[in-house]
């Protein structure tokens, strides 16, 4: 068996960046709106940098503008991670794109998003669960109506609240009062950290936010005491090796400190985080990573455990779930 038609779990994947270039490109015209400037010519994202990147995020973001239009998007999000063999995955949600911050309208839009998710698990056998997302850079204020948002929505399918946005700005514990609001309804917390932003914005997930997973976190490799740490404490790695190396984190994949945090101990998983944005795939992901470092079936399927312990759902979605990753 090929490691790239293995079941597998996804545990960080931001929504809207997950939206095909094809699908922002259709809604633009329904829309009449001129989005050509984010596009290359051969149709795919066009961005320089990461800064820029969140640029382009979000100007393909302004014309998700109704519940439906998210409803059309998760469709086509699951059926393309299905189509890669993914049967679990946990996506980002902000309710700054999804009603702007008001209650009431992400309520809207999360049950347009939770239809079109319960649709998508009948016709291609893939199970989505929901990660409240407040935007860094947009300010710890929003982020406490993002997390608000959260509150009146936790449940079995809203299973956690995260952090994604521009980690040079502010500080983790600038949004503490955020991931408190979280853990008092029983959220699971995680948070981007040691992607952009050294070591230290790892030390501060943990000792600001107290998180049980850190997205991308692969720059604690530069502090020995920090991989102890992560190791120790059992902190889930969402590491997402192709996107890092496309951002320029690291010159190619042998050179991701992927294999040597997994020596060490650390708990590390595998997503795409923006897959369009970065021409990858989660089938690509796993050939990639089977050549960098001549990992195969066995662990790959380790990690898939590794991912299946530390996702937010309940113990009966994990049952359902380990049921298809054992039977492949």
């Amino acid at each position: 068996m090929s490691v790239a038609t293995l079941p597998k779990i996804e545990l960080h994947l931001h929504h809207e960046g997950a939206a095909p270039p094809e699908f922002i490109r259709q809604l633009a015209f329904e829309k009449k709106a001129d989005l050509s400037r984010i596009f290359n010519d051969d149709g795919s994202y066009a961005f320089e940098n990461f800064v820029h990147f969140l640029q382009v995020y979000e100007a393909a973001t302004s014309v998700l503008q109704t519940p439906d239009d998210f409803a059309r998007l998760t469709r086509a999000i699951l059926q393309e991670s299905a189509s890669h063999g993914v049967v679990y995955t946990e996506s980002f949600l902000s309710p700054d794109f999804c009603g702007g911050g008001d209650v009431a309208a992400w309520k809207e839009y999360l049950h347009a998003i939770q239809e079109a998710a319960d649709k998508a698990e009948q016709d291609f056998g893939i199970v989505l669960r929901g990660i409240v997302t407040p935007v860094r850079h947009f300010g710890p204020e929003k982020a406490k109506r993002a997390a608000l948002c959260a509150a009146e929505t936790a449940g079995d399918w809203i299973v956690g609240l995260g952090m994604g946005g521009d980690e040079g700005q502010g500080h983790q514990g600038d949004f503490a009062y955020a991931f408190d609001m979280g853990r008092e309804v029983g959220l699971r917390l995680t948070t981007h950290a040691g992607e952009f932003g050294g070591p230290e914005s790892v030390w501060e997930a943990i000792r600001d936010l107290n998180v049980e997973r850190i997205g991308h976190g692969v720059r604690a490799i530069e502090d020995p005491s920090l991989v102890k740490e992560l190791a120790a404490r059992q902190i889930t790695l969402e590491c997402c090796p192709g996107s890092n190396v496309f951002l320029g984190l690291y010159p190619d994949l042998p050179s991701h400190p992927i294999q040597r945090l997994r020596d060490a101990g650390v708990m590390v998983t595998v997503s795409t985080d923006d897959p369009p944005f970065f021409h990858n795939t989660m089938s690509r992901e796993y050939d990639m990573l089977a050549e960098a470092f001549g990992w195969n079936e066995t662990d790959f399927r380790a990690l898939n455990a590794t991912a299946l312990d530390a996702a937010f759902c309940d113990a009966d979605t994990k049952t359902r779930i380990k049921e298809k990753l054992e039977s492949a």
